[in-house]
């Protein structure tokens, strides 16, 4: 098997989402380390992080070396050859709440078999014990389950949080049964520290779409302080460290993620409003700036 890229994760009340309350779904604690991924090829145990395979010179923050001295997953790989592993591995990324002994771990969340469709929980939990393989165990399994339901079980994340700091990072919705509208298989999420009121709205109250908006309201709405944060941190992590010159990559990532993640929410939310991109994007580098003051 080659490197096969996770799929995307998409923020609940996205219009990629709907429907996928619909039926039985398992809610996962969201942990914020940076996504990797094992499986076999040809015999030998490969790695790869969010959009590439690995090697020892570029080896996601010593998650290929883990990989290659972990006779637990060779072990596992002898056995199940066929599957795939998608998983978090926990380093400092923006939560720095974790507990001592949960970091430069993995925690496996989702397992691929050879025909691309994901194996259910109860099933590869299993398969993970079985071989002492770290796993994100659910917070609930629920069947028709509410908005409001799913923003409490947001506020249980405590999964190796210590104790007295907090929540983690938001929660996972899957519906192993679920298609979108697209023919995709994806998944929702909630992060705890960006939802209030929009998001609510978004989950399945009742909006008031306006034909016009500004891009002031856009960037208010979703150049959050954490959506900011979490790109500057993909940076640090990737570099192993912040310098200055990085400045221009940090601008460009957050505006492409805009774009990238949330130009289809922005539409529906907003009617399919008139946007002025270049003061879209003079505006979000002044957002950058104000939530990053400390680095510009």
């Amino acid at each position: 098997m080659k490197f096969k890229k996770y799929q995307k994760v998409r923020r609940s009340g996205d219009d990629r989402t709907k429907g996928i309350l619909n039926g039985i779904v398992t809610v996962f604690p969201k942990i914020d380390g940076t996504n990797a991924s094992v499986w076999l090829d040809n015999g030998i145990v490969k790695a790869g992080s969010r959009n590439r395979e690995l090697t020892l010179k570029k080896d996601n923050q010593g998650f290929y070396k883990m990989v290659k001295d972990n006779q637990n997953l060779k072990d596992f790989f002898k056995k199940y050859p066929d599957y795939r592993l998608y998983g978090e591995w926990l380093v400092p990324h923006t939560l720095k709440t974790y507990r001592e002994d949960a970091w430069r771990e993995f925690y496996v969340f989702d397992v691929l078999d050879s025909m691309g469709k994901y194996i259910q929980y109860n099933h590869y939990k299993e398969l993970m014990e079985e071989f002492n393989i770290n796993y994100i165990p659910p917070i609930a399994h629920l069947e028709g389950a509410e908005p409001d339901s799913l923003f409490r079980l947001r506020e249980k994340n405590k999964f190796l949080i210590k104790d007295g700091e907090g929540k983690g990072e938001g929660i996972v919705i899957k519906n192993y049964d679920y298609e979108n509208k697209f023919g995709d298989i994806i998944w929702a999420k909630i992060i705890t520290s960006e939802f209030g009121e929009k998001h609510k709205k978004t989950m399945g109250s009742p909006s008031i779409k306006v034909s016009k908006v500004t891009e002031k309201q856009i960037v208010e709405d979703f150049v959050t302080e954490a959506f900011v944060e979490k790109e500057f941190s993909k940076i640090v992590n990737k570099k192993d460290g912040w310098r200055n010159e990085y400045i221009p990559e940090l601008l460009s990532r957050v505006f492409y993620e805009l774009i990238n993640e949330e130009m289809w929410n922005i539409i529906k939310e907003y009617n399919r409003p008139e946007i002025d991109f270049s003061l879209l994007n003079r505006m979000t580098t002044n957002k950058i700036k104000k939530v990053k003051k400390g680095v510009f």
